[in-house]
C-alpha cells in the first residue's frame, strides 16, 4: 500500500513539476516589448545624431539657398497634420483591437497607412521640388545633412506602410490572435516614435530654418 501511495504521490509530483517549467508561449509577450523598446532606442540614438550633424551644418550654406529661401511652411505644416492624423487613426485601430472587433481594426489601420502614404508624396514631391531648383545634396553642408535627416524619417515612414500591410494580411489570416496583438503594440510604438521625431524635425528644421 506504501509503495502505492508513493508510487501515485511521485506520478504528481513530475506532472506538477513539468506543469511548473512549461512554457507555454515560444516567445513571451514581455520579452519581445522589451526587445523591441531596445530597438527603439537604438534608433533614438541614430536620430539624435543625425540632428546633432544638423546642429553643426544648418548654416553652412556654402552661398548656397538657405532654409528661409527654399522650405515651403504651409506644405510642411499639411505634412505634419497627416501624420499626425495617422498616429490618432492608428490609436483608434487599437481601441478596435482591444475591443476584440477585426473589422474595424483593419479599417483603422487601412486610413493610417492612407495618411502615411500621403505624408510620403508630399515629402516626395518636396524633394523633387528642391532638386529641381538646384538644391541637392552637393550644394552645401546644410543640404547634405538635411536630405539626411528628413530622408532617414522617410525611409522609417516607408518601412512603417511595408509593416502595417503585412500585419493587415496577417490579421486577415488568422485574426486577433495574441501574437497580432503584440505585433500591432510593437507597430504602435514604432509608428508614435516617428510622430515624436518629425515633431523635432519640423521644429529644429523648418520652423528654426526660415529664421534670419
Amino acid at each position: 500500500m506504501s509503495d502505492i501511495t508513493a508510487t501515485s504521490h511521485g506520478a504528481l509530483s513530475g506532472a506538477a513539476d513539468e506543469a511548473r517549467y512549461y512554457v507555454h508561449e515560444h516567445h513571451p509577450e514581455h520579452s519581445t516589448l522589451l526587445g523591441f523598446w531596445i530597438y527603439l532606442m537604438s534608433d533614438c540614438l541614430i536620430f539624435a545624431s543625425l540632428f546633432a550633424v544638423y546642429a553643426v551644418l544648418g548654416r553652412s550654406y556654402a552661398g548656397g539657398p538657405t532654409g528661409a529661401e527654399l522650405f515651403d511652411l504651409n506644405l510642411v505644416a499639411i505634412n505634419t497634420a497627416f501624420l499626425l492624423l495617422s498616429s490618432i487613426t492608428y490609436g483608434m485601430a487599437m481601441i478596435a483591437a482591444q475591443n476584440k472587433d477585426l473589422g474595424k481594426t483593419r479599417v483603422w489601420l487601412a486610413i493610417t497607412g492612407l495618411f502615411g502614404a500621403a505624408f510620403l508624396a508630399v515629402e516626395l514631391y518636396e524633394f523633387h521640388h528642391l532638386w529641381h531648383e538646384g538644391a541637392t545634396p552637393q550644394t552645401s553642408a546644410f543640404l547634405s545633412s538635411f536630405f539626411t535627416l528628413v530622408g532617414t524619417h522617410g525611409l522609417h515612414v516607408t518601412f512603417g506602410i511595408i509593416w502595417l500591410i503585412t500585419l493587415m494580411v496577417q490579421l486577415g489570416k488568422h485574426g486577433l490572435i495574441p501574437e497580432n496583438r503584440r505585433r500591432l503594440m510593437c507597430l504602435s510604438m514604432f509608428w508614435h516614435f516617428l510622430d515624436v521625431v518629425w515633431i523635432g524635425v519640423f521644429t529644429f528644421v523648418y520652423l528654426m530654418g526660415v529664421l534670419p
